[in-house]
Formats: structure tokens, C-alpha cells, sequence
């Protein structure tokens, strides 16, 4: 059964790669859509080159600054906010504001403010994702158990050692959820960022094989940083979701 499991996403995978196969059939343009075996000869060229490794790691940094930046603010925000009603109703407004205010407009807005540089691109990204992690750890903080708060105070634990053993452990699922989702959102608003205002990363290169119409290299470096995005979902986060929930079957 647990093989089963296992092969469930390989076997889902084959059959999108099947799909692509058929779909790409019965267009008989590989200007519109190559087959998948034809993407390997350019990948192989721009690996070789060194072109896709560097434009790769360009937007991998990025991601990775926007993430840990969200994420730690996010958390802090949205346990603050859960755990104070006074504050909640201050911020609220904000929160709203900011879940809908379209992110073409806030990168727009930083790259006109700052400037078509490095800060700028991660501050766009990193703006558009704190509200969405506030959200969801708002939620965990007002489900937070107090008959647990109520002992850590009997016993007089400290404020650190009942974040790590109290208050932390009943958030992980939502800090989880909201990783989960972090990373799939801001590498998808990274591209955006590149794509607008930037002179290396994935998103640049896609803009760059947009204007000349080139199916095929788009494919090549939106599927190369998809990759990464699967390794990072089944070797990082998953293991890390399984591991941080196992105190609720013990």
C-alpha cells in the first residue's frame, strides 16, 4: 500500500506528460506546442552554456528572500493579530486592502518608487505575500487551545519556552498551509517581477522567448523552474508537514 502511495505521484506526472504527448499530436505544430522530447537539445544547450543554471539560481535567490521574509513577518503579524482583538480591529482594514490589491499594481508601484532594482523586486514580492500568511495564522492563533496557555502559566514557563513547546506546535499546521502556498504564489509573482523589471531570472528569459516567439525555450525555463518548485514541495515541505504532525498522533 505505502509503494502505492509513493508511485501515485509519478504516475499522475505520466499521465499530464501523455497528455501534453497527445495534445501536442494533434496540433502537428511544434511551433504552438513541441513534444516533450524536443525540449531536451535546447535545455541540454542552455545547461551546457551555463545560461540556465545562472538565470535559474537568479530567481531561486529572489524566491528565497521573499519567502523568508513573508513568512517571518507574516507569522508575527498574524499571532499578534489573533491574539488581540484591539489590534485585530486596527490592522483588519489593512489586511483587507492589501488581500485585494492586485499585484501587477504594487510591482508597478515599487519599481516606480525605488527603482528597477534588486530591493525593489523583492520588496513587491514580499508585500504581496504577507497578507496572505497574516490571514491564515490569524486563524490558528484564535483556535490556539487556552486550557494549554493556562498551564504554561501555572508552571511559569517562560515567553520562549512557551512559543516552542506550546504555542508553535499548535500553529504548524497553519504556518505549514501557508508555507505550502507561499512558495507555489511568490515564485509565480518572482516571474512577474523579472518579467517587468528585471535583467536576469527565469521570468526575464521567458519575456526574452516571448518577443520572439519561441514555444519551445519558454517551455524549457518555466518547466526547469517547476522542477525545482516539485523537489523543493516533496523533499522540503512535505517531509517537514509529516514530521511536525506527528505530536497529534502520539
Amino acid at each position: 500500500m505505502k509503494d502505492m502511495h509513493a508511485a501515485t505521484p509519478i504516475l499522475s506526472i505520466i499521465g499530464l506528460l501523455l497528455l501534453w504527448i497527445l495534445c501536442a499530436t494533434l496540433t502537428a505544430d511544434p511551433t504552438v506546442l513541441p513534444q516533450p522530447w524536443s525540449l531536451i537539445p535546447p535545455a541540454a544547450r542552455e545547461i551546457g552554456s551555463g545560461e540556465l543554471p545562472f538565470h535559474l539560481g537568479a530567481t531561486l535567490l529572489r524566491v528565497i528572500w521573499a519567502f523568508a521574509l513573508a513568512m517571518t513577518i507574516g507569522i508575527a503579524l498574524g499571532l499578534a493579530m489573533g491574539r488581540s482583538e484591539a489590534l485585530n480591529r486596527w490592522l483588519d482594514p489593512w489586511l483587507v486592502i492589501f488581500l485585494n490589491l492586485p499585484a501587477l499594481v504594487l510591482i508597478v508601484l515599487c519599481y516606480l518608487w525605488i527603482g528597477l532594482n534588486e530591493t525593489a523586486a523583492i520588496l513587491a514580492v514580499t508585500l504581496n505575500k504577507i497578507p496572505n500568511v497574516a490571514t491564515v495564522i490569524r486563524e490558528g492563533a484564535r483556535a490556539l487551545d487556552p486550557d494549554l496557555d493556562a498551564i504554561a502559566r501555572v508552571y511559569r514557563m517562560s515567553w520562549l519556552a512557551r512559543m516552542r513547546h506550546v504555542t508553535l506546535p499548535q500553529l504548524a499546521p497553519f504556518i505549514t498551509a501557508a508555507a505550502r502556498s507561499g512558495v507555489a504564489v511568490i515564485w509565480k509573482i518572482v516571474l512577474v517581477v523579472e518579467f517587468l523589471g528585471r535583467s536576469n531570472g527565469v521570468g526575464f528569459q521567458i519575456h526574452l522567448y516571448f518577443q520572439l516567439f519561441d514555444v519551445a525555450m519558454v517551455l524549457v525555463y518555466a518547466l526547469s523552474f517547476i522542477a525545482v518548485m516539485l523537489a523543493v514541495e516533496w523533499l522540503v515541505l512535505q517531509p517537514w508537514e509529516r514530521r511536525i504532525r506527528r505530536w497529534r498522533t502520539v
